[in-house]
C-alpha cells in the first residue's frame, strides 16, 4: 500500500462524491453535506482534477454519470462502509462475537477458572475461542508483546503502571501427599516433612515473585527438600503423588476438588506455627483497557472466583478442606 498517495487525498472529496452519485444534482448534494453550492461546486472541480474525469455531464433530465464514475459506485460505497466501520464506536455482542484469547495459566489454577469459564462461553459467547499456555516465562513481557492477552499467576513484586492487575485472592498452600502416607502418624515439623522426596510444579518468572523477597514457610521447604520431580501437568504430578510418598505443595483446594481429590490428602503447611499465604492475580497490559471484549472475558474471570469463594463460605462441599476456606478475602 502506497500510503503517501493516500496521504495526499482529502478522504472527504470521496464522501463528496458518493453523495453526488446519490443525488446527481449539485444542489441537493450540498444540502445534504451543509455546505453551499458553490462550496459543492468547487469540491466537484477537485474531483474531476483528481480523477482526471468529468464523472458528470449535464443533460436535459440532469447530471448523468460517466462510465467512469458509474464503474466507482459500487467500491466506493464499499470503502466508504468499511471506514465507518472503522471509526464508529465499538460494540459487542458476546453471542455473536467471534475471537480468540490467550491466556497464560498453570494448570494446577487453570481446573479451577478455565472449566468454569468455557462452560460461560458455550452458554454466552460460543464463537470465542480460548487458547490456554500453561508454561511460559516473562509473562509481563508476553502480555506487553501482545502474545498473551491475560495471565493468572502468582503476585510478582513489580507490575509498573502500563499493566491492568486484579488480585484474585490469596491461599495458603499445602502439601499434598496419597492417603496413607507415613507422615500422617508423625509430628508436623519441618525435619519430619523434609525426609520425603518432592514434586513440585513449574512457576514461571520465580524470581520476580512478591513472596520470594521475604524468609516463608514455602523458602524454609524449598531449600531443605529433595526436588525428584518438576511439571506443570496436573495430572500426571497427581498420579506420582499417588504412588509414591512424595509430598507436593499446592493450592489447598486440589485436596477437596471432586474429580482430582480421590486417593489424596493434605497437610497444612504451617508446621512449626509458621503460616503464609499466596496472592493469585489476574494481569492483562493496558492496551486492552478500551476492548469490550477483553473487559467483558476478564469480569467473567473475576465473577469465577468470586462464585467459588461465595460457595466456600456457604458451605458448598467443595470446600471441605480441613476445616481451612482456601480462598482468602
Amino acid at each position: 500500500m502506497d500510503t503517501r498517495q493516500l496521504a495526499r487525498i482529502d478522504l472527504n472529496l470521496l464522501v463528496a462524491l458518493q453523495v453526488l452519485l446519490e443525488e446527481r444534482n449539485v444542489s441537493k448534494a450540498a444540502e445534504r453535506l451543509f455546505v453551499t453550492q458553490s462550496a459543492m461546486s468547487k469540491t466537484l472541480g477537485r474531483l474531476r482534477d483528481l480523477l482526471e474525469d468529468p464523472l458528470f455531464t449535464r443533460t436535459s433530465h440532469g447530471m448523468l454519470p460517466t462510465p467512469r464514475a458509474e464503474a466507482l459506485q459500487t467500491p466506493l460505497a464499499e470503502v466508504l462502509q468499511s471506514i465507518q466501520g472503522v471509526v464508529a464506536p465499538q460494540e459487542f455482542e458476546p453471542s455473536t462475537y467471534e475471537g480468540e484469547f490467550i491466556i497464560a495459566v498453570a494448570e494446577y489454577l487453570g481446573v479451577l477458572v478455565l472449566p468454569a469459564l468455557m462452560e460461560i462461553l458455550q452458554r454466552e459467547a460460543p464463537h470465542i475461542r480460548i487458547r490456554n499456555i500453561s508454561r511460559i516465562e516473562h509473562q509481563l513481557d508476553q502480555l506487553a508483546e501482545g502474545n498473551l492477552d491475560f495471565a493468572i499467576h502468582i503476585e510478582r513484586q513489580h507490575y509498573g503502571p502500563d499493566y491492568q492487575v486484579t488480585s484474585l485472592g490469596r491461599m495458603p498452600p499445602t502439601l499434598l501427599a496419597r492417603q496413607g502416607h507415613p507422615l500422617r502418624k508423625q509430628e508436623l515439623t519441618w525435619e519430619n516433612i523434609t525426609r520425603y522426596p518432592q514434586v513440585s510444579f513449574y512457576v514461571p518468572d520465580v524470581e520476580e515473585l512478591e513472596f520470594m523477597r521475604q524468609e516463608n514457610a514455602f523458602q524454609q521447604f524449598d531449600a531443605l527438600v529433595e526436588d525428584v520431580f518438576e511439571t506443570s501437568h496436573l495430572f500426571t504430578a497427581l498420579e506420582v503423588v499417588r504412588r509414591t510418598d512424595c509430598l507436593m505443595p499446592g493450592p489447598p483446594f486440589l485436596a477437596s476438588h471432586p474429580q482430582l481429590s480421590a486417593g489424596i490428602m493434605a497437610f497444612p503447611m504451617d508446621a512449626e506455627g509458621v503460616e503464609f499465604s499466596i496472592n493469585y492475580m489476574l494481569c492483562s497490559h493496558r492496551r486492552t483497557e478500551s476492548s469490550l471484549p477483553h473487559q467483558w472475558l476478564r469480569q467473567k474471570i473475576i465473577d469465577i472466583v468470586e462464585g467459588y469463594k461465595e460457595a466456600q463460605e456457604s458451605g458448598d462441599p467443595y470446600r471441605d478442606y480441613q476445616s481451612r476456606t482456601p480462598w482468602v478475602r
